[in-house]
């Protein structure tokens, strides 16, 4: 099933706090000189234009990366994020957007490289185009989890895996323990950044406790609810769980989310940063 596009979506807040915790784990890989490599599971078109028909039709950037954008007091630990959008945005108008891809390559080095899959039949070639050229940049049409298995262990041992499918299915939840599980395996030391989306609070404990029962150790929780969980369709909130996190990140979170909730949702917001499983 593929009719997921997420055009619709860009810059929502969702996408905030998926790429805040991206940029970051980037950053504390950026800590020492050795290559690392950043592999992206469902990477969409790369950036997205914010003045585009879904992305207007919808108008979940308002409610997301429009909130912040030009607030004079955004935490210094979100600089790489923030950098990331400047470099596609030649005024102070908020026109085009970064998907993760972009986001990574803004912050990637010489010697680092990049894996991006995508399978939809539109958004590729568009990704594709995007980084055209880019010899650090290596693309597939594939399943991102197949794609994954045959990638790892990555040659350089350091690294982050990004994992956030559209979940339109309920069996992707489970898809997503079945390939950290075997993933873990072939590369027990890499970070795996896994985002969720609150649709139906069931769906995530269920993946909670599929991850617990891997018995992969080092799990981190982080999440951005805009309003109480609801019975009705319609996400509420959003988070990442990441295996092996870097050391800061879990202070960082606990200093960035109380800030984007009074910036995004200050009544009805609530924000958690815990671990589902310690080391």
């Amino acid at each position: 099933m593929l009719s997921y596009r997420h055009s619709f979506h860009a810059g929502n807040h969702a996408d905030v706090v998926k790429h805040i915790v991206q940029s970051l784990i980037l950053d504390s890989l950026k800590q020492k000189d050795k290559p690392f490599v950043y592999h992206d599971t469902h990477s969409g078109v790369g950036r997205y234009d914010l003045q585009d028909e879904r992305s207007e039709k919808t108008g979940e950037f308002l409610e997301g990366i429009a909130r912040i954008w030009s607030r004079d007091d955004i935490p210094t630990e979100i600089a790489s994020y923030i950098n990331a959008i400047k470099a596609l945005n030649d005024s102070e108008e908020l026109r085009y957007y970064p998907g993760s891809p972009k986001v990574a390559s803004a912050q990637i080095r010489g010697q680092d490289r990049m894996v991006l899959t995508e399978l939809h039949p539109t958004d590729f070639p568009l990704l594709l185009q995007e980084f055209r050229g880019d010899r650090q940049v290596k693309i597939y049409k594939e399943d991102g989890f197949a794609r994954l298995k045959g990638s790892l262990p990555p040659k350089e041992r350091r690294g982050v895996v990004l994992i956030d499918p559209p979940y339109e299915l309920k069996h992707e939840y489970m898809d997503v323990v079945k390939a950290i599980r075997e993933s873990h395996k072939r590369w027990a030391t890499g970070t795996y950044a896994i985002w969720y989306p609150v649709v139906y609070r069931e769906n995530i404990d269920k993946m909670i406790n599929g991850l617990k029962d891997t018995g992969i150790r080092k799990i981190l929780q982080i999440e951005l609810g805009v309003e109480p969980d609801t019975e009705e369709r319609g996400m509420t909130a959003s988070g990442m769980i990441v295996i092996n996190p870097p050391w800061k990140l879990e202070s960082q979170m606990k200093t960035i989310l109380p800030w984007l909730q009074q910036a995004i949702s200050p009544i009805t917001g609530f924000n958690t940063v815990e671990w589902i499983v310690p080391e």
